[in-house]
């Protein structure tokens, strides 16, 4: 039961925040709550230590910090700042944690250099009028940076501790 949730509640709410973030240009609170919520309760039936926990928290925490500042800036969306803490909180304060940031910084780029060449075009002329394009196509809306967060977030997973571990319970038996 705890391999099935490890195996589906984390890869379910990153593909979520990604296509919200596209529909509508925001992430609704909930999916960083349930991945709050779901590692609180996951992990300590994986036997992770009590100190791996906390410093799974304390991740998420500095994460946290530095992505509010980034927010009050506005160089970051509320949404996507709160995604990323939730997300480090599952990736821990290890090598995984920095290649997630790393993943999804190099897609963010990659994104906003697509949707600048994108909003420039005739083509956005024609989609734009689509609903599931339209944000890609406004000159005046934001970078859906949670599609990048979502997909650095799914590449970066399978590595992730719990994943590991719930990996490792189903191929001994």
């Amino acid at each position: 039961m705890v391999e099935a949730a490890i195996f589906v509640i984390f890869p379910f709410c990153m593909v979520y925040a990604a296509l919200s973030d596209m529909v509508s240009m925001t992430i609704a609170n909930r999916v960083s709550v349930i991945l709050l919520l779901a590692f609180a309760v996951l992990a300590p039936f994986t036997g992770m230590e009590w100190s791996a926990y906390a410093w799974h928290f304390a991740a998420g925490g500095i994460v946290l910090a530095c992505s509010f500042g980034l927010f009050a800036i506005g160089a970051m969306g509320g949404g996507d700042a709160k995604l990323l803490a939730a997300t480090a909180v599952w990736m821990g304060f290890d090598h995984q944690l920095m290649t997630y940031l790393l993943v999804s910084t190099i897609l963010g780029g990659m994104l906003t250099l697509a949707l600048v060449i994108y909003r420039n075009s005739p083509l956005s002329l024609f989609t734009g009028r689509i609903a599931f394009l339209r944000h890609f196509a406004d000159q005046k809306a934001g970078i859906p940076y949670g599609v990048a967060l979502g997909i650095g977030g799914l590449m970066s997973y399978p590595a992730s501790p719990l994943m590991l571990w719930a990996t490792s319970r189903l191929l001994a038996g």
